[in-house]
């Protein structure tokens, strides 16, 4: 027998109200919301334990997988963290109280800041980069490789299906 999670206990319970509901949906959705809960508390716990928060690591991170000089203006920030221009003016303004990260201005648009990893976000990263890729294979290990595959395909079905298809490379 399957063993059962709260999903379970709470479509039970809606079963029992209202034995007609189709609840197939809900009980995904559950799911993955109550998963994303469980995912995100992870990754805070690690990268706290680093000196960062999420966003932060997201913003280096981002720096360093775009390649030297590890500097991206603006928007391309905005494409990849999915946030508006506030929340990465905040993430910006807070690493570079840090050190992490030093505003530029860009040399073809007066108007436009470019943002790079100084030396020491680059270091943070480079060093934090590891442990967060063990914590993720950590909260994959429920999971097989085919079982992996298979979930990977569906979730980026879902994606494409819901509109995240902007290229970051545009």
């Amino acid at each position: 027998m399957q063993q059962r999670d709260t999903v379970d206990d709470i479509a039970e319970q809606w079963r029992r109200v209202d034995p007609g509901l189709d609840l197939e949906a809900m009980a995904l959705i559950g799911r993955l919301r109550r998963l994303n809960v469980r995912v995100d508390s992870a990754l805070r716990e690690y990268f706290l334990a680093c000196g960062l928060d999420s966003s932060e690591f997201d913003v280096l991170a981002t720096l360093r997988r775009s390649g030297e000089p590890y500097e991206l203006n603006a928007r391309a920030l905005l494409k990849s963290a999915m946030v508006t221009s506030g929340a990465i003016t905040n993430r910006v303004d807070k690493l570079c109280a840090k050190g992490l990260v030093e505003r530029n201005p860009c040399p073809t648009d007066r108007r436009a800041v470019l943002v790079r990893l100084t030396p020491a976000g680059k270091a943070l990263i480079d060093a934090t980069l590891p442990g967060h890729l063990r914590n993720e294979e950590r909260i994959l290990t429920a999971l097989d490789a085919d079982e992996r595959a298979q979930l990977d395909a569906l979730l980026r079905k879902l994606l494409i299906a819901h509109g995240d298809t902007e290229s970051l490379f545009d």
